[in-house]
């Protein structure tokens, strides 16, 4: 059975957790059976033994890859200990943490929040992308971006919104900035709960845009063969 070991980097708002559960508990759902999931709080000074692990998966959080909280400088350093090593997927902030720590780089986008369900162009079709698809939708939420991919990865998903949304390094680290493990359920809630944040307009248009159908079930297929290959 394939060990992954997940970093878990923040946890949803607390009444959302308890409808919906925590991120591990969502990657989980999405990537079904046939893993052995353990879940470390990066927060708190927990780190997965790489020997112990087949691979990891980086979570989402509110929290931004260029702030100096201790953590995240840690979880910088983690990457780029664990790069060749074990296979990587980052997720959202994962995503973005990924790319900061290998020579990219990072910051609150010019074009605002990105919320609601996004269609990306998939730029570099992969061997582990089964089935193929040429574009797929997924849930978003953010307003960090990647805005310098490094040197070294290749893109692999794109939009005119998020130019940098998928990223692969070689055959054994890959990363994304929208949230395949979001349900729309999840993504809804936590859309509307953020009222007061973003423009109130911009949030209705995202919560009806994720009434439409969505490619969760194809990432997450994806996800599943690139950590069983």
């Amino acid at each position: 059975m394939t060990r992954i070991a997940i970093l878990e980097t923040g946890a949803p708002p607390a009444a959302l957790a308890a409808a919906h559960g925590d991120y591990p508990a969502m990657f989980r759902d999405l990537l079904g059976e046939g893993f052995d999931f353990r879940t470390f709080d990066v927060q708190a000074g927990e780190w997965p033994d790489l020997e112990a692990f087949d691979a990891a998966i980086i979570t989402g959080s509110s929290a931004g890859v260029y702030e100096t909280d201790g953590w995240i400088a840690e979880l910088l350093d983690w990457i780029r200990s664990a790069r060749g090593r074990t296979r990587l997927v980052g997720v959202c902030f994962g995503h973005q943490a990924m790319a900061q720590a290998l020579g990219g780089r990072v910051e609150k986008s010019s074009r605002g929040w990105g919320v609601g369900l996004h269609r990306y162009q998939v730029v570099s079709p992969e061997p582990w992308m089964a089935p193929a698809a040429a574009t797929v939708a997924i849930p978003a939420s953010h307003q960090d971006q990647v805005v310098e991919a490094p040197a070294e990865a290749r893109v692999l998903l794109r939009s005119d919104f998020t130019p940098f949304a998928g990223l692969a390094w070689d055959e054994d680290a890959i990363s994304m900035q929208p949230h395949p493990e979001f349900t729309p359920a999840f993504a809804t809630a936590l859309t509307a709960g953020r009222h007061d944040r973003i423009d109130p307009a911009l949030v209705e248009r995202a919560v009806d845009s994720l009434k439409a159908a969505d490619d969760r079930a194809t990432v997450g297929l994806w996800i599943r063969h690139f950590l069983s290959a």
